[in-house]
């Protein structure tokens, strides 16, 4: 049978691909289908048709799988925002767990691994303490929302799901106060218009909320009365501006400045206090970082006693809950400011058994065993990409007894482990589920070296 496009068929859900979309084959030909999941029947429209597989979405749920959750918004799924909220959280986890041991023997043909249960939440929605969203101006009336998947669609969203739902109130209120002073939406298009998205950012503990308006140009007609009136809404403690005048879908731009309050906020992760400025990296789910850094740390066995490398230090967040039980630790990180912050959040917290470098960890690490830094554990939480294959020669160079890593793609970690499988290895995986409602999955792993 030839499938075409816009054709309607009725198929069976066999499988559910790494993305959660439901897998179905007529004459092995596969199809990837929006809203299906295992052993589910579906009416479905045919939107695209390759050579080797096509995309389609369900129309009609004729036989239901007894792990689909019955209440979620089309919209959220539609936009990429919550991809696995039609699917019950126990099975989310479970799909997850799936998920890495597939990777591990795909990609780095691991087959003996340990994957161990996802560690889960107990409320897995209203979680991210960050919130980046664009705004459109339509029918008159600025708003905000998402782009639907694989498109430059606006869709109005007043209420994201997966976002600690005071954010979503507070993006309420300053778009009614942008609305008031008549600010311009940006036009992708025409490259017209000021506002492009905005930015609000709230301390998991303390609260402390943190607006950023990024704009096209850095003139905001009465930016001060502005920010004065969004610095009175509730817990907000800082209003700031990014200047973003690049035609790219990169959200924020190179210059940020103060507009009202001051330029942070703080929150504290596993006890200790930290500044988080607009550009600050940090984990936008509080509680399973607090999980995620302690298996990282309870894996590494610190007993005060070793020296210790973080080597994607960030503002310091892994370097510092490792500290508390380290002889010393150095922490490297490529940007400069984050440096300065992890630095600054050393002496908030009165740590002073670390050094943080800004540089290349390649770079950084080998001066430091040239210094005779010999390191008893190296931390690594790379980006999605994973290491670079310079910094794992020189991983392999350095020769710690322990790499504990942190990754946030099964499909890198296989590939970096497979790398190091020479003089690492590893017997079990504990990932954890820092995103639930969507795809992504994070692990913790402990690297040892191998014994000749």
């Amino acid at each position: 049978m030839q499938i075409k496009k816009n054709d309607e068929l009725i198929v069976d859900i066999i499988d559910l691909s790494y993305d959660g979309l439901g897998v179905a084959k007529i004459d092995g030909y596969p199809l990837f289908i929006e809203n299906a999941l295992p052993k589910e029947r579906v009416k479905i429209h045919v939107l695209k048709v390759g050579k080797k597989f096509g995309f389609a979405k369900t129309i009609e749920l004729l036989q239901q799988s007894s792990q689909r959750q019955t209440n979620y918004d089309q919209q959220l799924t539609r936009c990429g925002i919550a991809p696995l909220q039609h699917m019950q959280y126990e099975a989310q986890l479970a799909f997850k767990q799936k998920q890495v041991a597939t990777t591990l023997q795909k990609v780095g043909h691991f087959t003996n691994i340990d994957v161990k249960q996802t560690i889960g939440m107990a409320q897995p929605f209203g979680y991210r303490n960050k919130a980046q969203v664009p705004v459109r101006r339509c029918q008159g009336e600025l708003l905000t929302g998402f782009f639907r998947k694989n498109s430059h669609d606006f869709v109005p969203i007043d209420d994201y799901y997966i976002q600690d739902p005071v954010i979503d109130h507070v993006i309420l209120q300053v778009r009614t106060i942008l609305n008031r002073y008549k600010v311009t939406a940006y036009n992708e298009t025409t490259h017209e218009g000021n506002l492009r998205h905005l930015i609000v950012r709230r301390g998991h503990y303390s609260g402390e909320i943190m607006v950023v308006l990024v704009t096209r140009k850095e003139k905001l007609f009465k930016a001060q009365d502005i920010a004065k009136e969004i610095l009175a809404i509730d817990g907000v403690v800082s209003v700031m501006q990014n200047i973003n005048d690049a035609r790219t879908n990169v959200i924020l731009g190179k210059k940020t400045q103060l507009l009202a309050g001051r330029d942070y906020i703080t929150d504290t992760l596993l006890g200790n206090t930290y500044h988080i400025s607009a550009n600050s990296f940090y984990q936008v789910n509080t509680s399973q970082a607090e999980q995620l850094y302690q298996q990282a740390i309870e894996l590494a066995q610190l007993d005060g006693t070793q020296t210790v490398i973080d080597a994607y230090c960030g503002i310091g967040t892994i370097a510092l809950s490792v500290a508390k039980k380290a002889k010393w630790v150095y922490g490297v990180e490529v940007i400069e400011k984050a440096i300065d912050d992890a630095k600054n959040n050393a002496r908030i917290n009165q740590l002073n058994n670390t050094t943080f470098v800004a540089g290349k960890a390649e770079d950084v690490i080998i001066d430091w065993q040239k210094e005779g830094l010999q390191p008893d554990v190296v931390f690594v939480d790379p980006p999605r990409k994973g290491l670079d294959e310079k910094f794992i020669a020189t991983l392999k160079q350095l020769n710690p007894q322990k790499i504990v890593y942190i990754s946030c793609n099964p499909a890198t970690f296989a590939r970096d482990a497979a790398l190091l499988e020479d003089k690492y290895q590893f017997n079990t995986i504990q990932p954890v589920d820092m995103f639930p409602q969507t795809t992504h999955v994070e692990s913790v792993v402990l690297l040892t070296k191998v014994q000749k």
